[in-house]
């Protein structure tokens, strides 16, 4: 089954809205940084009156939510018209968009293949030019890899810059929201109506981003770090070559490149790992013991293993987080503004291959396709995703720049500078006959 990017249109709701903000910008009243910008929201954040699906059938019974998520409530005050909910993984928890009670997330670029998740619809609509923006959330990857094998830009904030209230837990201590859109300014425009102290969330940090703070910058301001790297299983030919000519190009507008030996990204995934594993359990417990043929047998069979986790093991990820954080800033960023990684390893695998009886493979692929994003959560650094190639297959390939603790600024002008030197985010699927 092929679903649609959308699980929920509110096409009557969002009309509304659109003609008072029209009749708001005639009367001439102030308006905000994204008046009348058509936006989807991954099916996880709360509106009121409406009840958020999580990639499942399990709430449909569920009380609607008495108030919006925090997000929803500070877009539609940026002017922001929301149109619906999006398709996502069943409760956030596949890196290729599968969902085995509402359909696997397709790409609009191929059908066939996947859309990447677990914020698949969120990358689905935006690269099909059906919205310009989509609120999607990265716990392991999931803002960055739809948009990289969808060929849209994502962000994934720094941990804890943007309020999770009203949003669907997965792993508290991984959880970020984020956009997908269709430039990197867009994405900092969306970052800017959503950041900000909550009294909802107290995790949530108070430190706003100024509008266009991003923009007016040249390649010649940043150096960047890149990671001595070789083509294998973490990295296709076509991958490699693209890293290759967006370092040409951005060599040649007067960015620096200092080449580096990248630490042991895997470790910090298996880290990551561990706290995803023992919290999404601990969120679905009640559930999991009492109704378990609720869940799809690949969910059922992670939230199963998290619960076997032992919980020193859980205790070291925790413990070795800071360090690892602090090591991270002084032996791999020191000096540089940036580091450059590859989103995924190739482009968007096919649907037919990511699923089967044979677990131990699918959870090794899983794994492998999200490897270069994995480890950026678990050291709750902000990362920007960007379209930087077209592999063999015509389908899109992804880059992103890591950076410094909550100075996503620097990171949206490296975007918006990518984007004013190329035309990869430009490339869209054909529209459907």
């Amino acid at each position: 089954m092929m679903p649609s990017a959308w699980v929920r249109l509110e096409r009557d709701e969002a009309l509304a809205q659109a003609g008072d903000l029209d009749a708001s910008y005639a009367s001439g009243a102030a308006v905000g940084i994204l008046h009348g910008v058509p936006v989807g929201l991954k099916d996880m954040f709360d509106c009121r009156g409406r009840v958020a699906g999580w990639g499942s059938t399990i709430r449909r019974h569920e009380t609607p939510a008495s108030r919006d998520a925090t997000i929803v409530s500070r877009l539609e005050c940026a002017g922001a018209v929301i149109i619906g909910a999006l398709h996502m993984a069943e409760f956030a928890m596949s890196p290729t968009g599968r969902n085995d009670q509402l359909g696997h997330g397709s790409n609009p670029f191929d059908p066939q293949r996947v859309s990447g998740g677990s914020s698949s619809g969120a990358g689905m609509a935006v690269a099909a030019r059906e919205v310009p923006l989509a609120i999607g959330s990265d716990t392991g990857g999931s803002v960055r890899l739809p948009a990289a094998l969808c060929g849209v830009t994502g962000l994934k904030p720094t941990q804890f810059r943007v309020s999770v209230a009203g949003a669907m837990p997965l792993s508290p201590s991984l959880d970020c929201i984020g956009p997908l859109a269709l430039s990197a300014d867009l994405c900092g425009r969306a970052l800017v109506a959503m950041v900000g102290a909550d009294p909802f969330d107290p995790s949530c940090v108070d430190l706003p981003l100024y509008a266009g703070g991003w923009l007016g910058r040249k390649a010649s301001d940043f150096t960047v770090v890149v990671p001595r790297l070789a083509v294998g299983d973490m990295l296709s030919n076509e991958m490699f070559e693209s890293l290759a000519r967006l370092r040409g190009l951005l060599s040649e507008a007067g960015m620096r490149f200092l080449e580096i030996e990248l630490p042991d990204l895997g470790l910090y995934g298996d880290l990551a790992s561990v706290l995803l594993a023992v919290e999404s359990a601990a969120v679905h417990r009640r559930n999991l013991l009492n109704q378990p043929e609720v869940f799809g047998r690949q969910v059922r069979r992670r939230l199963f293993r998290g619960m076997l986790i032992n919980g020193l093991d859980y205790h070291e990820s925790h413990r070795l987080r800071s360090r690892l954080l602090r090591r991270f800033l002084r032996e791999t960023l020191a000096g540089a503004d940036a580091l450059l990684l590859p989103t995924t390893p190739a482009g968007a695998p096919l649907i037919k291959d990511t699923i089967g009886d044979d677990h131990i493979k699918l959870e090794k692929d899983f794994s492998r396709l999200s490897y270069w994003t994995r480890g950026i959560n678990y050291l709750g650094l902000p990362a920007l995703s960007l379209p930087v190639g077209i592999d063999s297959n015509g389908l899109p390939l992804g880059a992103q720049f890591v950076g410094w603790p909550f100075d996503e600024e620097r990171l949206l002008a490296i975007g918006h500078i990518v984007q004013s030197l190329s035309e990869w985010h430009l490339y869209a699927p054909l529209p459907k006959n």
